[in-house]
């Protein structure tokens, strides 16, 4: 499990600087970019696993919302961009939060699928979208 979430933070690190540089002239023009289904799931999946994690005991603290919190900034260059990020974020810990009231197999499975489709995600913008 800690290997799978230090790959998924390293991609999610990598995602902020990479779309934070690629991004700067090209947001005067366009709020929307091609990868933005990808990046909102992607949003989805760390307010899923911010809440998850916690409920489970990880005792990370604000880790999750921090990879967030980079992501946005490297993403949000608009309040627009921001609203919708932070929506996706905040729908992923609420959906999870009225489906699990305690850590059980189902919510440590639904980590381990997170964490992984999380990492397959930002690896796949990484690479579909190269600086």
């Amino acid at each position: 499990m800690k290997r799978c979430c230090s790959i998924v933070c390293r991609h999610i690190i990598v995602l902020a600087l990479v779309f934070g540089t690629a991004s700067g002239s090209a947001m005067a023009t366009s709020d929307a970019k091609p990868y933005d289904d990808r990046l909102l799931r992607l949003s989805e999946i760390l307010g899923a696993i911010h809440y998850l994690r916690e409920l489970c005991g990880a005792n990370e603290g604000q880790y999750w919302r921090d990879r967030m919190r980079d992501l946005m900034n490297a993403e949000g260059s608009t309040a627009l961009r921001r609203a919708k990020l932070t929506r996706a974020f905040n729908q992923g810990y609420r959906s999870y939060s009225r489906t699990y009231n305690t850590c059980g197999p189902s919510a440590q499975t639904a980590i381990t699928r997170f964490l992984s489709e999380g990492s397959a995600l930002s690896d796949g913008m990484l690479k579909a979208f190269p600086n």
